[in-house]
């Protein structure tokens, strides 16, 4: 990856053309491959003109040493705590124009500690004790604004698909959506907003939609873009579904959002070139 963005291939030229024509303040990114020097993070960066940023190392490819897929064997993708197929694949990482401020990492939070959580019916009771229950992770993080601190909770929940009739990834999806619900139960940091990948949409597709409703319904978070896709999949299945999100908090003013996905023109070859995930952006006042 750090090869690509050096040389400036196709992708990574589409996704740098992307973010610059949207240009955000605060920038959340997923699906970016962790390294332990951060040197992939510190180039796009560069590129990107943003001169703060952060990325934790994520749960996926993270191994537990336990055969969670009884195949035989614990050194498979899906014996590790996120499904990944080398540590730090996929992970999350942070941008921002302005300094970042204290973080707190979620990541190691237990599946089986979650409140009304599904794990016991799914996993191996060897790993109840040490599956952790993001399978990338989730972050809280303090960016420094002009305007005051706001604080941003991220993270990349598992698609609630590639499992068998168990359900074991949409029970897992639906909790790890559920701990953002109880987390702004409790006294929470203000203003917010939550940036990042639900892998969930509440009105289609597999997974299951309580979680996300209860999440978008809850009385600390507005949500600005109600229906609006944010990939461009296959039709029928799955179709364009909303799984991607940004929603603020009601302690914040929305001046402006919307899905950058530019239907002509030059951009839109260069949005299908950086990913089938579109961009989400608000624009908020405090």
């Amino acid at each position: 990856m750090l090869r690509d963005i050096l040389r400036r291939e196709d992708e990574v030229s589409a996704t740098l053309a992307v973010i610059a024509e949207v240009d955000p303040d605060i920038l959340a990114l997923q699906d970016m491959d962790y390294d332990g020097n951060h040197l992939a993070l510190a180039a796009l960066a560069e590129a990107l003109e943003y001169p703060h940023y952060l990325t934790l190392r994520p749960n996926s490819g993270l191994l537990t040493g336990l055969d969670l897929d009884g195949d035989g064997r614990t050194d498979g993708p899906r014996d590790a705590h996120g499904y990944g197929r080398f540590s730090g694949q996929g992970g999350m990482a942070l941008l921002s124009r302005h300094p970042i401020g204290e973080v707190a990492d979620h990541s190691s939070h237990l599946w089986a500690e979650l409140p009304g959580n599904a794990a016991a019916s799914v996993t191996p009771p060897e790993a109840l004790p040490i599956l952790r229950l993001h399978t990338v992770g989730a972050w809280t993080v303090e960016v420094l604004t002009p305007d005051g601190p706001i604080h941003i909770l991220t993270s990349h929940a598992t698609a609630p698909v590639f499992d068998g009739p168990e359900d074991r990834n949409g029970l897992r999806n639906g909790d790890e959506v559920r701990f953002w619900t109880l987390y702004l139960d409790e006294p929470r940091p203000e203003p917010f907003a939550y940036m990042g990948t639900l892998n969930l949409d509440p009105t289609r597709g597999e997974g299951l939609r309580g979680p996300l409703i209860e999440l978008l319904g809850h009385p600390a978070v507005q949500d600005p873009l109600p229906g609006l896709p944010t990939t461009d999949w296959d039709e029928p299945s799955p179709g364009n579904l909303r799984v991607d999100y940004l929603l603020p908090s009601r302690s914040l003013t929305v001046a402006d959002a919307g899905v950058f996905w530019p239907e002509e023109g030059p951009l839109a070859d260069v949005v299908a070139e950086a990913s089938d995930h579109r961009l989400v952006w608000v624009d908020v006042d405090f």
